[in-house]
């Protein structure tokens, strides 16, 4: 099962007040688990950053001025993620920043039945009730290593990858998956198949050949 983790970064909060993405970040998963596989690009907002903003994020007007406009790296994102289940740590906030973008390029909107969305903020809500499930919270209390001056979409795909790899289960999951496999196969074998195993007799040639192996070894 592929997934990607994705995460944007802004001029500010609302795109109906004319915010526009600057970057987004994405972190390939099969079965839940990193690739190593990334996918990320800086864009052009053709607008000012406001000063809160580049606060948060630090990517400024300069940096971003010969970066790519939206329009120029839709075919690319789209590629990247297709088919995939979209986890997004607050979904609410980030698809409709991508849909608007992607519609005002007359390109369609993330169809939520192609890209089905996870939302580990909804998530995080109901395993951890009551408590600060920020993408920060989440890190400290799955002991995610964060080491940051800014935010960034790709870093922030990144973190949000390996909390959620925690949030089901952390990297044991896979210790016990290949256990389960495996009994699950010895199991289906014997019942199913009732095989038994093919013994090979060992000539005599062989056992010499193994023995004077072994004194060559003894005597090296």
């Amino acid at each position: 099962m592929r997934s990607i983790t994705l995460d944007i970064e802004t001029t500010g909060l609302s795109f109906l007040e004319g915010h526009k993405i600057v970057e987004i970040g994405c972190v390939e998963l099969l079965n839940n688990f990193p690739t190593g596989k990334t996918w990320q690009r800086y864009i052009n907002p053709e607008r000012s950053i406001p000063e809160e903003a580049f606060k948060i994020h630090g990517l400024s007007n300069e940096f971003l001025s010969n970066k790519p406009v939206f329009f120029d790296i839709i075919n690319d994102f789209l590629n990247f993620i297709k088919d995939s289940d979209l986890i997004i740590h607050n979904s609410r906030f980030d698809l409709p920043f991508i849909n608007y973008e992607l519609e005002i390029n007359n390109s369609k909107a993330l169809d939520p039945k192609k890209n089905n969305v996870i939302d580990t903020l909804n998530l995080a809500r109901k395993m951890h009730p009551g408590q600060s499930v920020s993408l920060d919270a989440l890190s400290r209390r799955y002991k995610v290593n964060l080491e940051r001056e800014n935010h960034g979409a790709l870093l922030d795909a990144q973190i949000l990858a390996e909390v959620y790899l925690e949030m089901n289960g952390g990297r044991q999951q896979n210790i016990n998956l290949i256990e389960s496999v495996n009994k699950t196969k010895k199991n289906t074998r014997a019942e199913i198949y009732n095989y038994s195993r093919k013994l090979y007799e060992v000539t005599d040639q062989e056992k010499k050949n193994h023995q004077e192996l072994l004194d060559f070894i003894n005597n090296f």
